[in-house]
Formats: structure tokens, C-alpha cells, sequence
């Protein structure tokens, strides 16, 4: 598989494309105003403690209060060591465990859950109101929640990821070979400190130790000066920023899988050789500076992708088409045969569609980031077999999908319910904004339906209007509709009033408004 990571960088937005084979898997954008805080360290202060759910609210510094989970908050390590061994049902004086859990693949978010044992401890007896603690964000604010935060602060690198608050040691799943799982695993027991944790990334396949051990000491560093920063700083306030959106996917995606690493800023692509020089040089001949006259991303097909990731429908080479509709609680598609008529039998045609649509639909997911609850709503099929095929080539096709999901089996309905781990904004609401015209209904009265809403209203201020003259303010299409189709109804109404409507378009009037005013003499 052929694979590039694509940079657009400019003073204001940076956007990253990771393309596989020709199309575009994942797209990252991040404005300098807006910049994501996922990763990021504060001091905090804990503004309220909710015990009926569990949770508690604490202030970062940012517009909304960020949310604690009980299960999210850090005990003593000698705690916390002690309910790992217990969780495992190892009885004190034994050894611990020589497989725990591991987490499934190197997304960070991910990380701490594969992990981290089960504590009953209420979270009454752990926080109080007013507390000051240090946290990093999980998740970022996405729609009206605020951000998710976490007291397991995890310190990513290139080929490590420290976990100060855990003693554990973890190597990453899609690292598929035993015997190198085993020496990853038996090197990082020898070189790390005592009671400190590690996760073991997928880019440290068949590193050697001195490299590792580098990258450890490196991040027993940073956590060192992060200690330090907390200690003086105030609160609320940032006490450590994750990198950048361009150094993170440099980190995270350019493996050696990535044939190579085309950016089009001089700026930006001198601190990427830089970063890569520090801590993974046998890559720098991989990276490239873009100096074509065509912006980077029309000339490898991407921006014509980002503007398709952006729309309701998507057609498929077929003539059928899926429809993706995002709501606050889950996101619904809905597939078609649109255009296909098929060749044999309808059986067939369905099939064929839903097979298309699979494709389509794991590939949409990944690029606009779609998280949460997720029904698909597939054309009915009368076979069994037939129903098991569509389910088991979307499992197969969201395989490549670093996010977690989880797929239940097709419903007698042919509804598939899946889950797909959500720590961002989705690349629509990243991109777009709600319609200041319709509010985000994604829909707008029609022109007749607006025109009868003013007749009733001449009619139900009958006492005000009538034997007088008066002037109608409206959008431009609703007058256009008046003076036509709509003629012989404000003609009616005229004589019914004994009055005259004068109706007046206005470009500067919504849709949806109208303005009623009588003519004065």
C-alpha cells in the first residue's frame, strides 16, 4: 500500500492529508485561532463535585468547565498498584501479571482505558470543591459539552508514550510479531525507573535499545520540568501544549509505511527536517518540499475530497448514493439504489448497492471523523446470507480505523447500530458553521407557505387594516410569488379588507420575515 502525508501550511490554518493508495484516509485541520487542545496540561481547580453522577466539574480556564470522570481521577501509586493486583486477582506478595491488558492500537485517547484497573472509590472521597489538580484534556469541547479531562497525564513520543501515574508496561497491538512484542516488552522492564509506565508504539517495531532508552529519558525530562512548571504556576492556567497539528502528525503518522512527506512552507518544512533529525533520521530523505505553482492540495486531488467530505449525499459509482445526516445524539445514513436498476434480480441489485455502500461509509467515517452512535440503515434484503456479507464486509472495512468501533449484527430491519470512539469535532462542524438563515434545521419555509402566513396575518389584524392602504416588505422570491401564482389570493383579500396591499421585495430581508406597516395618506 502507497501512502503520503500531504501539509498545507499557512500562517493561518494548517491541514494534513493522509493519503492511501490515491485517496484520502484522514484530514486534520487547525486554525491558529483556534488551535485544539487535546493533549494539553493545566492546573485546575475543582468547582463542583457531583456525586449522583460521578463526575466533577473543573475550571481550566476555558469557556465551559471541563468534566472529571470518577474513573479518570489518580490515586497515591502505591493505591493504585495495589487495585491493579486486586482487579487481577493477584493476592499481595505475588507477582504482577506478566500480560495485562494492553490497549488495541496507539491512539492516545485509548490508551489509558486498556489499562487503567477498576476503582470503586466514590468520587466525594476523592475530590472537593475548590481543589487544585493537574489534568490533562482526553477529549476536546465538542458541540455545547465542554472538554473531557483526565488526571492520568500520558507524555507521548515518537516510540513511547510515559505514563507517569501507572506501573505498567504496554506494546501496542499492531505491533503483530511475539518474539518482538516479548523484547520490547522485557527491554522496557529493564530500563525504566521503578514505578513508572510505558506504552510501547506501533513506530518502535524493531528499534534498538539505545534509541529507546534516548526517547525515555527525553520524556522523564519533560514530565520533570512539567512537575516543576505546576508547582509555580497559578490557577487555572496551561501548564504544558501538546505539539502542533503539523509536529503531531509528523510524530504520529510518518512511519515507515509512509513513502513519503510532501509540505508546501520553507518555514514549516525546516522544522519538520529538525524534529525528524532528533528523533527519526533514517526518515529525513522521505520529506519533501513543495514548490509547484499549484496549491499542494489541488494538485494531488485533495481539496476536491475536503468539499466532498462536506455534502449530504454522496454519490457511488453505481448510480446509488448514501445520505449522512449528523444529529446531537447519533449520526444516521441512509443508503440508496438512486440510479442503479441493476442486471438480474432486484436480490442482486440490493446487494451489490449495500456491498458499494460499506466501502463508502467506513471511508467517510474515518475522513470527517464521525464519532458516537451510528445507525446505518441499509436496503432491505430477504436473505440471511446476504444480511451476514454486508455485516461482515463493514467490519472488515472499518479494520483500518485507528479510532475504536464497535458493530452489533443487522437487524430484521436491516438497520447495522455501530459506535465509533470520539475525541474531536467531526471535519463538518470543524469547517462549517449552522445556517444563520434556517438555524441548522437545514431547511427554509416555502415561498407559498410564507405568502399565506402574511394573509392570515392581514386577516387577523382585520380591525387595524381595513379600508386602508398598506405596504407588505418581503424577500424578493416571496414578492416575485405574490405578483403570480399568488395574484388572485391577495386580489381576494383586497376586497375582502376593502384596502390596498402594496407588496415591496427587499434583498435584505430574510426568507422567512415580512414587514406589515399601513401607508399613511
Amino acid at each position: 500500500m502507497s501512502a503520503e502525508l500531504i501539509i498545507n501550511a499557512n500562517f493561518y490554518e494548517t491541514r494534513v492529508a493522509l493519503v492511501e493508495n490515491g485517496q484520502v484516509a484522514e484530514l486534520f485541520v487547525e486554525r491558529s485561532s483556534d488551535r485544539g487542545i487535546a493533549g494539553n496540561i493545566y492546573k485546575g481547580r475543582v468547582v463542583r463535585v457531583l456525586p449522583g453522577m460521578q463526575a466533577a466539574f473543573v475550571d481550566i480556564d476555558l469557556e465551559k468547565a471541563a468534566f472529571l470522570y470518577v474513573s479518570d481521577v489518580h490515586h497515591p501509586l502505591e493505591d493504585m498498584n495495589r487495585l491493579f493486583l486486586d482487579s487481577c486477582g493477584v493476592e499481595p506478595g505475588e507477582e504482577q501479571p506478566q500480560e495485562p491488558t494492553e490497549p488495541e492500537n496507539d491512539e492516545l485517547s485509548e490508551v489509558m482505558e486498556s489499562v487503567l484497573p477498576f476503582e470503586p472509590v466514590p468520587i466525594e472521597d476523592r475530590l472537593q470543591e475548590g481543589q487544585e489538580i493537574l489534568v490533562q484534556v482526553a477529549k476536546e469541547p465538542i458541540g455545547h459539552k465542554g472538554a473531557r479531562i483526565t488526571t492520568h497525564i500520558t507524555l507521548p513520543g515518537r516510540h513511547l508514550v510515559l505514563m507517569p501515574t501507572m506501573d505498567h508496561i504496554g506494546v501496542s497491538r499492531r505491533i503483530e510479531n511475539e518474539k518482538e512484542r516479548k523484547r520490547l516488552r522485557e527491554l522496557m522492564c529493564s530500563i525504566r525507573p521503578p514505578r513508572c509506565g510505558f506504552i510501547v508504539r506501533t513506530a518502535a517495531d524493531g528499534s534498538e535499545p539505545e534509541k529507546l532508552q534516548a526517547e525515555m529519558d527525553f520524556l522523564l525530562k519533560l514530565w520533570q520540568n512539567v512537575q516543576r512548571r505546576s508547582e509555580h504556576a497559578s490557577v487555572p492556567s496551561l501548564v504544558y501544549q501538546e505539539l502542533d497539528v503539523t509536529l503531531r502528525a509528523v510524530r504520529d503518522l510518518f512511519t515507515k509505511e509512509v513513502d513519503r512527506l510532501i509540505i508546501d512552507s520553507e518555514a514549516e518544512y525546516r522544522r519538520v527536517v529538525s524534529f525528524i533529525e532528533t528523533f527519526m533520521p533514517s526518515l529525513k530523505s522521505s520529506v519533501e518540499l513543495y514548490q509547484g505553482e499549484e496549491p499542494i492540495f489541488d494538485c494531488y486531488g485533495i481539496e476536491m475530497e475536503v468539499q466532498r467530505a462536506l455534502s449530504r449525499k454522496i454519490w457511488l459509482k453505481s448510480g446509488g448514493y448514501i445520505v449522512i445526516e449528523i444529529t446531537e445524539a447519533l449520526t444516521a445514513i441512509d443508503v440508496n439504489t438512486g440510479r442503479y436498476v441493476g442486471k438480474r434480480n432486484l436480490e442482486e441489485t440490493i446487494l451489490k448497492t449495500n456491498l458499494e455502500a460499506v466501502k463508502e461509509i467506513a471511508y467517510q467515517l474515518r475522513l470527517r471523523n464521525i464519532g458516537g452512535i451510528i445507525i446505518i440503515d441499509f436496503i432491505d434484503m430477504e436473505k440471511e446470507a446476504n444480511r451476514e456479507k454486508v455485516f461482515n464486509a463493514l467490519r472488515e472495512a472499518v479494520r483500518k480505523d485507528k479510532s475504536k468501533t464497535n458493530i452489533l449484527h443487522m437487524s430484521e430491519l436491516g438497520l447495522i447500530e455501530m459506535t465509533r470512539k470520539r475525541t474531536k469535532e467531526n471535519i463538518g462542524r470543524t469547517l462549517c458553521e449552522p445556517c444563520f438563515y434556517c438555524e441548522g434545521e437545514g431547511h427554509l419555509k416555502s415561498t407559498q407557505t410564507v405568502c399565506y402566513e402574511i394573509l392570515r396575518e392581514l386577516e387577523r389584524e382585520r380591525p387595524d387594516f381595513f379600508g386602508k392602504s398598506i405596504l407588505v416588505t418581503v424577500h424578493p422570491q416571496v414578492a416575485a410569488r405574490f405578483c403570480d401564482e399568488e395574484s388572485a389570493q391577495l386580489e381576494r383579500l383586497e376586497e375582502t379588507l376593502h384596502a390596498r396591499i402594496v407588496v415591496k421585495g427587499d434583498a435584505t430581508v430574510h426568507l422567512e420575515q415580512y414587514e406589515i406597516t399601513p401607508i399613511e395618506s
